[in-house]
């Protein structure tokens, strides 16, 4: 093989021949992010590169930056690396990063899931030599059910609380897993509401066409109608005055970390609902078989294990350290992950 396309630098991934960081976490000239959460796009870059419909993520968060787009498979001559977007089905817009130079290729995936969750462009393959793999959910134990069994579940949760006259309230990061309960609740139930920080993020996705139902403010909410609604809020709020507008509630948390025992508790909520952005270990196996690789660098979550099991099925595997996890990822509530674990 050539020299590794991509390597690690103190400002994060970086593509030494085409002069470009993938998800920067220190300021670089230009950086290619792969989605819009916190900890893979951050302010101070001289330029940014996304998928177009992560733009407005961007320009929501970072403020007055220069962002150029792509459209998924539009290629992109850089220095003369061949760079191109491919959807990565975490949250809107977000997107692996092909890159191929001198007739190899790479793919840094950023986040991704495999189930297709009516929000973001389904998660596509890609082929490639070197593939650059999350395992945030990188051990045996993590295998999620079906969207539309955890969904359904969920609205249930919010008839039986509704029938018993008390709110629902929701903890859901606001950019992705937010929009995604949204998108599948059955608003015949009651009225839904969602924090001033999520809402914005809603209009995002609607302005691009996403299908969600209509939501409202609690202030506009009388008595009766409060105690049948479903509110949905980031961690942050749950001990802002605002929660004091719900009264005696119901509250629980959807996170990927609800699967674990114990981790309702540590909450403190009334339920958990394991509910996640990211892929579980048959789907991290699945997409890594599917990119036809031989060699596979794992990043942020169970590194280690991940490597170590695919070392056994003959990858040419091993940890790459990054910063990633820290923020809008998926944290652990157990306070007991590696520190750049999502």
């Amino acid at each position: 093989m050539n020299q590794d396309l991509i390597v690690p630098a103190a400002e994060g991934l970086y593509c030494p021949a085409g002069h470009f960081h993938i998800d920067p976490w220190r300021p670089a000239a230009l950086a290619v992010i792969t989605h819009g959460h916190a900890d893979h796009a951050r302010w101070g870059s001289g330029a940014y590169l996304c998928h177009e419909d992560c733009a407005p993520i961007l320009r929501k968060r970072l403020g007055d930056v220069r962002i150029e787009t792509l459209r998924y498979g539009e290629i992109r001559d850089i220095g003369g690396v061949r760079l191109s977007l491919h959807p990565a089905g975490h949250v809107l817009g977000s997107a692996q990063a092909r890159i191929e130079h001198r007739g190899e290729t790479w793919v840094a995936s950023g986040d991704y899931k495999l189930e297709a969750d009516g929000v973001s462009t389904p998660f596509e393959p890609v082929q490639c030599d070197v593939f650059i793999t999350e395992s945030t959910f990188g051990l045996p134990i993590y295998r999620w059910r079906p969207q539309a069994e955890v969904m359904a579940d969920v609205n249930a949760w919010w008839a039986e609380n509704a029938r018993a006259g008390r709110a629902s309230v929701m903890q859901a990061y606001g950019l992705g897993k937010a929009q995604r309960l949204l998108r599948h609740l059955d608003a015949s139930v009651g009225p839904i509401v969602c924090h001033g920080a999520i809402e914005p993020l809603n209009q995002i996705h609607r302005d691009l066409g996403v299908a969600l139902p209509p939501t409202v403010n609690v202030a506009a909410l009388d008595k009766s109608s409060v105690a049948r609604c479903f509110a949905l809020a980031p961690p942050s709020a749950i001990e802002s005055p605002w929660i004091k507008r719900f009264g005696a509630h119901a509250d629980a948390f959807a996170s990927g970390w609800m699967q674990l025992r114990g981790n309702r508790r540590r909450r403190g909520v009334d339920q958990g609902f394991a509910l996640s952005d990211h892929a579980d270990w048959p789907g991290l196996l699945q997409a890594i078989a599917a990119t036809g690789a031989e060699r596979v660098l794992v990043t942020h979550g169970s590194g280690e294990a991940l490597s170590r099991y695919l070392r056994e099925k003959g990858y040419d595997a091993r940890p790459l350290a990054t910063e990633y996890g820290d923020e809008e990822g998926e944290a652990d509530p157990t306070g007991e992950a590696d520190a750049d674990r999502a």
